[in-house]
């Protein structure tokens, strides 16, 4: 008997691991709202419409705020309508939002563009794969989470220099349009035909453990043991959960402002915008195999100390930024960045469903997306009022020092909570 008999395509290995590549896809293409992507187009703004970096940075930063209000609800849409359906009209929404930055041509029409390459892109598409690989995972989640942060490593890596090459040789315009194109014809149609939303949905159980009927023929899923569900409302009476709540916005708020402002900061430093952007592809290529170690890591190790060590990472990458003035430092900044990015990129998406199960998850989650989205918000303004005003970065690169370190301390006291039994 083939277990995935009724999966929408027979595979020798448990289906999962096919759902794992949609997702991997999901967050890939979740590129054109990502502040990497988005990076290369601002000084085609800045020159094209002679707008200034700290106005485009602040509509950047209310539409990228006005998005994150919003996540909280497609949390909620994820819980009810589940992640299929949502991925497919997430997917063309993209494709209706790319189209309409093509077309930008105010400050009204860029806050509009910004707002819904945010919402749907940023926001949504790794929003509904980071809660459909833990419908699918238990015991192996790091690992399944791992494989599908590929796709978002792949996206850093690729964007940024493929963006820089379409905008030097067909314009800013021509490369909005495009991605829109590719999302519709490669990504949508994908979606539709291979994700479901759960494994019980075609007969199979999480991690691809041995299924067992009871008389009525419904699956029996036996995970006690293995996991502890949580609703919303009890999830969010402990102390855990604002404390990861915290932890969660500091690498949006630190990570997207340095990337946003990357080719400036590089600038500061006498280093060339193509520095940058190989830097953030190094980002991505170092992070890639850390991503895969991490994984593993974290299916034995407390998610929280490996925060703790993340933020510890943050501090060192960002005093870094201070001697990065030569193509060689620059390589080692983007390695130290790679590395701890490799392990962010994991543990954010893992703590959520180790602590609280996979019942509320979409809510849950989409509670810590708009956290997360508001910190990306908020992270470019002061960079861009920091260098309008004293012309560099130290004073803000400095004051950004003390998130990490805070977030040490959280990260230590969010032990995992322990679910008190109604006998």
């Amino acid at each position: 008997m083939n277990l995935n008999a009724n999966a929408p395509i027979m595979t020798k290995f448990y289906y999962g691991w096919m759902v794992v590549a949609i997702a991997a896809l999901s967050v890939f293409f979740s590129g054109p709202g990502q502040t990497y992507s988005v990076s290369v187009f601002i000084d085609s703004y800045i020159n094209e419409f002679g707008w200034s970096r700290s106005e485009v940075s602040t509509i950047y930063s209310a539409a990228t705020l006005l998005s994150g209000l919003c996540m909280f609800f497609v949390g909620r849409f994820i819980d009810r309508f589940g992640q299929r359906r949502m991925m497919v009209i997430v997917s063309i929404g993209l494709v209706l939002a790319c189209l309409w930055n093509s077309f930008v041509m105010n400050m009204i029409m860029l806050f509009v563009g910004f707002f819904l390459i945010r919402l749907l892109g940023q926001g949504s598409m790794t929003l509904i794969p980071n809660t459909l690989v833990p419908q699918w995972f238990i015991t192996n989640r790091g690992k399944a989470l791992s494989y599908m942060a590929i796709g978002g490593f792949a996206s850093s890596a690729l964007f940024p220099p493929l963006n820089t090459w379409l905008v030097t040789q067909y314009g800013w315009s021509f490369s909005w349009k495009f991605w829109g194109i590719i999302i519709l014809l490669v990504f949508t149609p994908l979606a539709l035909i291979f994700v479901r939303n759960k494994p019980e949905d075609v007969g199979l159980l999480p991690d691809g453990r041995e299924v067992r009927h009871s008389q009525d023929g419904e699956v029996q899923e036996e995970v006690e043991g293995l996991e502890v569900n949580w609703t919303y409302q009890e999830a969010i009476r402990t102390k855990s959960f604002w404390l990861i709540l915290f932890c969660v916005s500091i690498p949006a708020l630190i990570n997207t402002g340095l990337t946003f402002h990357l080719i400036s900061i590089f600038k500061w430093n006498g280093l060339s915008a193509g520095s940058a952007a190989m830097v953030l592809s190094l980002m991505a290529l170092i992070g890639f195999p850390v991503t895969l170690i991490a994984g593993r890591i974290l299916d034995r190790v407390k998610v929280n100390y490996i925060l703790a060590a993340i933020f510890l990472g943050e501090i060192i990458y960002t005093l870094f930024l201070f001697i990065t003035k030569s193509p060689w430092m620059a390589i080692i900044f983007g390695v130290l960045w790679g590395i701890s990015g490799g392990f962010e990129r994991i543990a954010l998406n893992y703590v959520w469903p180790s602590y609280f199960g996979r019942t509320a998850l979409g809510s849950i989650k989409g509670t810590a997306a708009t956290v997360m989205v508001l910190g990306s918000a908020f992270g470019p303004l002061p960079f861009g009022f920091a260098y309008d005003q004293f012309g560099g970065y130290t004073e803000i690169l400095l004051l950004s020092l003390f998130f990490p370190a805070l977030g040490i301390l959280c990260s230590i006291l969010a032990v995992k909570p322990e679910k008190e039994v109604v006998s």
